[in-house]
């Protein structure tokens, strides 16, 4: 079965659905979990944001996103913890979140992805796109997704 497992989360509702499933299949099969979030990239601040003063360095961001990171995978931590399934957390700066969960699959030799859907579709899928869908089609790894 399964040794390595990824779990990527945002943090929602949604998403600690996944948490709890993947922890679960993780338990059951006695696999180890790598849970995974992915915190915007540093952005290069434009001349409004220059003139209002409103520039943080890279440091600053580097450090804002470590505690984001961390704030968003305590939650799935502590469940991985309270079931007794070894676990790690890990976080990228990526923008988009698909390509960061199919880069950290590959980078810690995960052999699963468990993650969830938003199940969008029509306009708010082509406002929002669908992180689940990409990484589906960038990856060969099984993938189950939660709803």
């Amino acid at each position: 079965m399964y040794k390595h497992i990824l779990i990527p989360t945002d943090g929602s509702p949604l998403a600690e659905k996944a948490v709890t499933a993947g922890i679960e299949l993780a338990r059951e099969a006695g696999a180890k979990v790598t849970l995974f979030t992915a915190v915007p990239e540093y952005e290069v601040p434009g001349e409004g944001k220059v003139m209002a003063h409103q520039v943080i360095s890279l440091a600053e961001h580097a450090r804002r996103s470590e505690i984001k990171a961390h704030e968003t995978l305590a939650p799935a931590a502590e469940k991985a913890r309270a079931a007794k399934v070894e676990f790690r957390t890990q976080y990228a700066q990526r923008n988009r979140a698909w390509e960061a969960i199919v880069e950290a699959a590959k980078l810690y030799a995960c052999d699963a992805i468990v993650m969830a859907s938003h199940g969008r579709t029509g306009i708010s899928r082509l406002v929002h796109g669908s992180q689940t869908i990409d990484v589906l089609s960038h990856t060969n790894l099984p993938t189950l997704v939660v709803r």
